[in-house]
């Protein structure tokens, strides 16, 4: 057995490859960002060849600085920002439109049409969703019908689609040349085209969008011994290693986190905000803004099902700080910024750049910073960005706790922004629990890694993986309960000052 497994981490602004041992220690990386595209006002889309080829480079550069073949890598998974949507020609690999990102809100037509037409209640019976331009079907319609040709070529078997996870796998094992068609069920269940009962692709679901079958990628499990395919030799990788783990990055945070009992759960701080609850085999439908997701599937075991709450902006408003405004010049410098004043000085920010997401669904509202006065400087919106983060995750739990009847006693965190320690701070005490932070902060890629390793035997099973979890800090709330209440009741205030701004049709 080879002494390490790797991990793809395609995530919403960059691509990494991880390499972790047996401890489930980080071995080294390489990271490098990809270019967002913004056509017009809530359009985002990524270059889908762009990503292919920072996935190359960054598998060769990690190997080739810790000085790894691919005899040393046991096996490889893959985890991957969600709902992102690729079609492609299956012939030539060249992709038919710029990826629509799972943050793209031009499906919110689509999206209100199910709605009005009871078709929603359907696809939240069967999928444990909602109909939101968030997800993936809506976006393959819009594809099928607004690039010239595509419907045509779609219904004679010539194009595929998959999310980015899917579109690495295919490139991975050979592209044109023998690639696997692939994804797994926690992204199958992301697409509102994926019945959780059978696991498998809903002939009516599909109908709703007028999605031809033979598209869609066969639906594996997220751990899976047979192995989706092998490694080219020609490729990054330079050898064969079984690629046999795949989970959407948010799963892929929860197994990383090894949230493997009922009631245990995680957030990640990304470009958007995921908070997941275990509720075990039960598929549990939310009655309050949340969605019912996969959370994993080992091998041929029962599947394990989440709740799940979806913040479309955390990290990425950090982001618009920076690339936007120019208050700060990287993420990092947020936190000092932050901390210059006491508190946010009455001001809230929403940044709702696309619509709000769990536990609203709102895609009229558009961002917006209250209560400002003159009094207020670029501090007070540093540490309001950093509030807003918390906020949006205090909205998310109370959601949780109402669904499952489960109160938070800890929270669990992974993610770039948890090594702002202030956020973190501010975190426990909006909610009034403390905050842990593991050893190895990156579980997205990590929980992409174990899926693989727990695949080839490299871990027998997840007792073992608990064992690897460790606790690097802890962040006890100092609000008192008046102050928790008072600036929840602002947030609130503010949230509602957001809605009703864009006309959706």
């Amino acid at each position: 057995m080879a002494d390490f497994v790797g991990a793809v981490d395609q995530g919403t602004t960059s691509t990494r490859f991880m390499v972790f041992d047996h401890s489930g220690n980080e071995v080294g990386r390489h990271q490098l960002e990809h270019q967002q595209i913004l056509p017009r006002a809530g359009w985002v889309e990524h270059n889908p060849l762009e990503i292919w080829e920072r996935t190359q480079t960054v598998i060769r550069s990690t190997l080739s600085r810790l000085d790894l073949q691919a005899s040393d890598l046991d096996a490889l998974g893959i985890t991957n920002q969600r709902e992102t949507t690729v079609v492609w020609n299956r012939t030539t690999g060249r992709p038919l439109h710029n990826a629509i990102v799972w943050q793209d809100t031009r499906t919110d037509r689509i999206a209100k049409a199910l709605d009005a037409s009871g078709k929603g209640d359907v696809i939240r019976r069967k999928a444990g969703i909602p109909p939101a331009a968030y997800f993936s079907a809506g976006k393959v319609q819009w594809i099928l019908e607004n690039v010239e040709g595509a419907r045509a070529a779609a219904e004679a078997g010539e194009v595929v689609f998959g999310t980015t996870d899917t579109w690495l796998l295919w490139n991975l094992t050979g592209g044109p040349h023998g690639g696997v068609h692939v994804t797994d069920v926690t992204n199958a269940s992301r697409t509102m085209l994926m019945n959780l009962e059978t696991l498998d692709w809903d002939d009516e679901l599909l109908g709703f969008f007028g999605i031809p079958r033979s598209m869609l990628p066969q639906i594996r499990p997220s751990s899976d011994p047979s192995f989706y395919g092998h490694t080219r030799a020609d490729g990054p990788v330079g050898g064969e290693v079984p690629l046999a783990g795949d989970l959407g990055d948010q799963q892929a945070a929860t197994v990383g986190q090894v949230c493997f009992s009922p009631g245990e759960g995680k957030n990640t701080y990304g470009t958007g905000n995921f908070m997941l609850l275990n509720t075990g085999e039960e598929i549990v439908h939310s009655k309050s803004g949340l969605l019912t997701t996969v959370c994993y599937q080992f091998g041929e075991s029962r599947p394990v099902f989440a709740l799940e709450g979806s913040i479309a902006v955390t990290g990425s408003a950090v982001q618009w700080l920076r690339d936007q405004l120019g208050i700060i010049s990287g993420a990092a410098d947020i936190e000092h910024l932050a901390g210059q004043v006491e508190d946010s000085g009455g001001m809230y920010f929403v940044p709702a750049f696309s619509g709000l997401f769990a536990p609203y669904w709102r895609p009229d509202a558009r961002g917006a910073i209250v209560g400002m006065s003159r009094f207020n400087t670029n501090a007070h919106l540093a540490r309001a960005t950093l509030e807003a983060i918390c906020y949006q995750t205090r909205d998310v739990a109370d959601a949780m706790e109402k669904d499952s009847g489960v109160r938070l006693e800890t929270l669990k965190v992974d993610g770039g922004v948890t090594a702002n320690s202030l956020a973190m701070q501010l975190q426990g005490d909006i909610l009034g629990v403390p905050v842990s932070r593991p050893v190895v902060a990156e579980t997205t890629a990590l929980g992409a890694a174990y899926a693989a390793g727990l695949a080839t035997g490299f871990w027998k099973d997840v007792d073992e993986l608990r064992a690897n979890w460790r606790e690097d800090r802890r962040w006890e709330p100092s609000w008192s309960q008046e102050q928790r209440d008072r600036g929840y009741a602002g947030w609130r205030k503010a949230v509602e000052r957001t809605l009703d701004w864009v006309d959706v049709d």
